[in-house]
């Protein structure tokens, strides 16, 4: 009968997976607390203002104070950029932590090797080297070799069909790992751009208002400063939208990657263990 095993990947990741929403939970609040003193004390330091008073006009030429100008959504956007901005360094640092060492086909091709001489602890010791994703699922499936290299009471399919699941255990206890923070940075690259459109909307409802005087005669100052909200935070909205897009396609990208390498090496470890037995069987 099989003995059930607990991989040995198991308690690693779950003290990653309680990091990650450790780090989840403590960047979103400093993130908006970082927001609004950026929108109170940098874009709205009365320097960037004539007279000195953030109430009045912008000096000319004077970017921040023209941000500032965009309103309260303007500290809900650049809360938005820093978070996506945050959670991509994140997952770069998680996703190259997960690669290990060496490069994935170089690891990938040594395995194989070793796996062609029979040198399963040679094979083992790569991983360890290796470390990463990739390295401990495939020593846990090394592992699983061993154990069923001198296991008699099992079929050979019954065997490998062992390997197999324990390989599959471990990948499906590092593959949330690496994907784990994706869903904040595919939220905000479809929320960006509707809260850019919130700011946006309510620009053109004061450049509008603007132009609805009782006296007749549009009010210039007015109508600037809401076509400046408008287009201020459609900037700041597309600018997070379009960051967030770009990282999570690269970062799916490169797990994609790493799952490749993964299957590759469990289909050498498999396939090696199903021709040296049915070698033996011949014998």
């Amino acid at each position: 009968m099989e003995k059930k095993s607990v991989p040995a990947t198991a308690k690693p990741v779950q003290n990653e997976g309680k990091a990650g929403s450790m780090f989840a939970s403590i960047v979103i609040p400093v993130a908006i607390i970082a927001a609004v003193c950026i929108y109170l004390f940098i874009l709205g330091n009365g320097a960037n203002f004539e007279g000195g008073d953030n109430a009045n006009h912008p000096l000319p030429g004077n970017m921040l104070g023209q941000v500032y100008k965009g309103g309260f959504i303007v500290p809900i956007l650049i809360a938005i950029n820093i978070l996506v901005i945050t959670f991509s360094i994140e997952r770069f640092l998680t996703i190259n932590k997960a690669k290990g060492g060496k490069g994935l086909e170089s690891f990938v091709r040594s395995v194989r090797q070793k796996m062609n001489n029979n040198d399963i602890n040679g094979a083992i010791a790569i991983c360890d080297q290796q470390k990463g994703s990739v390295g401990n699922v495939v020593k846990a499936g090394l592992l699983k070799y061993q154990e069923m290299h001198n296991e008699h009471g099992m079929t050979k399919d019954q065997r490998i069909l062992a390997i197999q699941k324990e390989i599959e255990e471990a990948t499906a206890l590092e593959l949330p790992i690496l994907e784990k923070n994706l869903v904040i940075i595919s939220t905000i690259a479809s929320i960006s751009t509707l809260v850019g459109l919130i700011g946006t909307v309510l620009g053109m409802i004061k450049a509008f208002a603007a132009l609805a005087t009782a006296s007749g005669a549009p009010d210039a100052t007015q109508l600037a400063n809401g076509i400046s909200e408008a287009l201020i935070n459609t900037a700041l909205g597309i600018t997070g939208s379009a960051i967030a897009i770009i990282a999570y396609n690269f970062f799916t990208s490169k797990i994609d990657e790493l799952t490749y390498s993964i299957d590759e090496a469990s289909y050498s470890i498999i396939q090696t263990y199903a021709a040296q037995h049915t070698e033996n069987n011949r014998i």
